[in-house]
């Protein structure tokens, strides 16, 4: 078997019940299944239920803690400082986004700063939230340092993804939703579980040399021993690597220096410990500019302009961002889930060991 597909509704139970069964109770049980199937229905894998087993073992070794509010340190009408005191980044920033988009109803805008937090999933989720509401929404979080600085061979930064959703008409909306760096070590463990040779222009080893070897990265990454991923753009300055390089700096801006976290070397992500991360979190109403439907009829315009462009040869379909997403998710709605056999096998082995009831594979 390759791969297997599951309802997405019954891959949302199983990982609720897990959660449930390792301590996590109520809505933040269901908000963590939710965000982390959210990811596999979109097509990226690499931070859906493939990480449920970090999440078992971080919450079992008092790492992720699990039913902690958060604190609020600082509050204006427009702006939320929140403490997340070790918490579950993803019931925390849900919780987080759904205030920002209130606050940005009754006065335009808003925006939400978050430190001492754990792993979010995929940024785009929250940033998407916001779409129902005809708003723009805005989702960043630093990761540990993982991201190699331009002309340097040891990681200074995360791999800081940083998400950007609006709402069109007639079209999908548009989600970007990126790292900073090439890829994120989510996509380094997808090559090692499939036995795979990293492109050679991914990451450097600890003497700053491109470096193919995904478990030999990933240790060093571990525990510090140098090397990481290059910046979006690559090595250097001719392919412009220092514009990837500024914008997770900006990202550890935003997240961690405005909300008093942990950035650049500090994050931390070893065998032990889970990496306190900062995010942060924007609404912006349509209306601040002109009539929403307005910019949504022109926001379909242009990415409808931009599909129906012109494939170059050997191409098939021009994309936007997020509507390759966008269909993925449209075709998990019929089809199920895809996750592939390793993961299936993970799955197992955590409904195995918590006596749970696997969901049905589709036929």
């Amino acid at each position: 078997m390759s791969e297997c597909r599951v309802q997405r509704e019954q891959l949302v139970r199983f990982c609720t019940e897990v959660f449930e069964a390792v301590g996590v109770v109520d809505a933040e049980a269901s908000d963590a299944a939710e965000i982390l199937v959210a990811a596999d229905a979109a097509g990226i894998e690499s931070h859906g239920v493939a990480r449920l087993q970090r999440y078992v073992n971080g919450i079992r070794a008092g790492i992720m803690l699990p039913n902690v509010a958060g604190e609020v340190v600082h509050s204006t009408p427009l702006s939320l400082v929140i403490d997340g005191h070790g918490a579950m980044g993803l019931h925390l920033s849900k919780k987080t986004m759904a205030e920002v988009i209130q606050r940005a109803e009754a006065h335009g805008a808003a925006f939400a700063s978050i430190r001492d937090s754990n792993h979010f999933g995929i940024a785009g989720y929250y940033a998407k939230m916001a779409l129902e509401k005809d708003m723009i929404g805005i989702a960043m979080t630093n990761t540990a340092a993982l991201g190699v600085p331009t002309f340097a061979k040891d990681a200074y930064f995360g791999t800081n993804p940083l998400a950007v959703a609006v709402p069109a008409n007639q079209e999908a909306p548009f989600v970007l939703d990126m790292s900073t760096t090439v890829v994120t070590r989510g996509k380094i463990e997808t090559y090692l579980r499939e036995g795979r040779l990293l492109p050679e222009q991914w990451a450097v080893d600890k003497r700053g040399i491109p470096t193919q070897d995904s478990e030999k990265l990933l240790a060093d990454m571990l525990y510090q021993l140098g090397g990481g991923i290059l910046p979006l753009g690559g090595s250097g300055e001719l392919t412009s690597g220092y514009k990837g390089y500024g914008l997770a700096v900006m990202v550890d801006i935003f997240t961690a220096v405005l909300s008093g976290g942990l950035f650049g070397k500090d994050v931390v992500d070893a065998e032990g410990t889970s990496g306190r991360v900062a995010h942060f979190f924007g609404a912006i109403r349509l209306d601040l500019f002109r009539d929403p439907e307005a910019i949504k009829n022109d926001m379909g315009t242009m990415l409808a302009a931009l599909r129906n462009a012109e494939p170059a040869a050997g191409e098939t379909q021009v994309y936007y961002a997020g509507l390759k997403e966008h269909l993925h998710e449209q075709d998990c709605a019929v089809r199920g889930v895809p996750l592939s056999a390793k993961v299936w096998s993970q799955l197992q082995a955590i409904g195995s060991e918590l006596k749970l009831p696997m969901p049905d594979p589709m036929g």
